[in-house]
């Protein structure tokens, strides 16, 4: 089914870089040998525009087809992940303790494909939008790059992402409509008390037992200030003091952590209420707290009409699971849901080991499923969805 005729070439030469690139991971906005190598590859596949920087690292090109004024972009992330791999395979990486655990490598060498078959075929009207992103695990390369003028520099009507899914069968898609994926917040609370020995508590103000009970105080915001149908997580995940003795009572505690939701209303209520519990419940221990709340990701919000569109695109290559549940994961993908209409869809790696393991490797049968899915989409985009060949 979908777009086969003359790919089986390009699919080799995909899975020829991907193992490339899975041999050199770069992390963050350090994707600085990963960004050269897109670049090099796109300008000789002969696309119309390539820039390179974009968001630090990020590179943009441009295919252009029959004259239109329609044009889509196509998303990939290109950074790998801060994990010593296990896998033991002969392309495994080269750099230790990087590795691309989430199956970036392959995201790149797929939209490269498209690339190289688009530039050689041209048969649709319009321009398509290349997005090599940089730090979409953490840093927020999106972000960075639409602060670097994206879509000022370069026009797109709707923007489509993908990702690969472990346990999916290769060939299968899955979609959410709809909000998909959680924002992201990330927090740091202070409590400031006086210190005192231990043998005599009653001399200073303790503020362990401040911070821990704004801790129990937080799973209260969840259970009884959020609705129960509206999932949100707190999450604190380190607590340390200004000092590390058996005999001493600390001055300060530090604490951090992170909120997980899929409503904007709740995503605000919960932020208030942090505030509230930290100012009160340390004022009632007699210590001081202070709250730096910092939004981090938005929500992933897929549009309604543009889900369809890709899972019928889908469906010209594989099965469609079009009711994927909700993620309280996050994805930076979000930030271009804010200001276009997007489509991120999931596609089948197999039975492989989920993200983020050290035994996790990109399968690269699940090129060429997920190459006939993104040149299917631009023939329904903008061309006549007749074959790419």
């Amino acid at each position: 089914m979908g777009v086969t005729t003359g790919l089986k070439d390009t699919i080799a030469q995909a899975t020829v870089w991907r193992r490339h690139l899975h041999q050199h991971p770069e992390l963050e906005f350090d994707t600085v040998e990963t960004a050269a190598f897109v670049a090099g590859q796109l300008k000789i596949f002969g696309c119309d525009r390539v820039e390179v920087g974009i968001g630090i690292n990020g590179v943009v090109a441009e295919i252009h087809g029959r004259p239109s004024n329609r044009s889509i972009g196509l998303r990939a992330d290109m950074d790998a992940l801060p994990i010593t791999e296990a896998t033991g395979l002969p392309h495994a990486s080269q750099h230790p303790g990087k590795m691309h655990a989430c199956g970036h490598d392959g995201h790149t060498s797929i939209l490269l494909a498209a690339a190289k078959k688009l530039a050689e075929n041209r048969n649709f009207s319009g321009k398509v939008v290349l997005i090599f992103q940089p730090a979409e695990e953490t840093g927020g390369g999106a972000k960075a790059m639409m602060d670097d003028g994206l879509f000022d520099r370069f026009a797109m009507d709707e923007v489509f992402g993908m990702h690969n899914t472990p346990q999916l069968a290769i060939g299968s898609f899955a979609i959410c409509p709809g909000v998909y994926a959680a924002s992201s917040d990330l927090f740091d609370v202070t409590v400031t008390g006086n210190n005192s020995h231990a043998a005599s508590p009653f001399r200073g103000t303790d503020p362990l037992m401040a911070a821990t009970a704004i801790v129990t105080g937080f799973q209260t915001v969840i259970s009884r200030s959020v609705s129960a149908i509206q999932p949100a997580v707190i999450s604190v995940t380190a607590i340390r003091s200004d000092l590390d003795s058996y005999n001493t009572i600390p001055t300060n505690i530090h604490m951090k952590g992170t909120v997980r939701c899929l409503n904007a209303d709740v995503r605000d209520q919960i932020e208030e209420r942090m505030h509230q519990i930290v100012e009160l419940v340390a004022a009632s221990y007699g210590a001081v707290g202070t709250l730096d709340y910092r939004r981090n990701y938005p929500i992933l919000k897929n549009d309604i009409a543009l889900s369809e569109v890709a899972a019928c695109v889908a469906e010209q290559v594989g099965p469609v699971n079009r009711a994927l549940d909700r993620s309280m994961g996050t994805e930076d993908f979000a930030f271009f849901s804010e200001v276009k209409q997007t489509a991120y869809i999931c596609f089948g790696n197999g039975d492989s080991a989920r993200l983020h393991h050290p035994e996790y490797d990109f399968d690269d049968d699940a090129i060429g499923p997920a190459l006939n899915y993104v040149l299917n989409l631009v023939q329904n985009r903008l061309g006549t969805k007749a074959e790419i060949a």
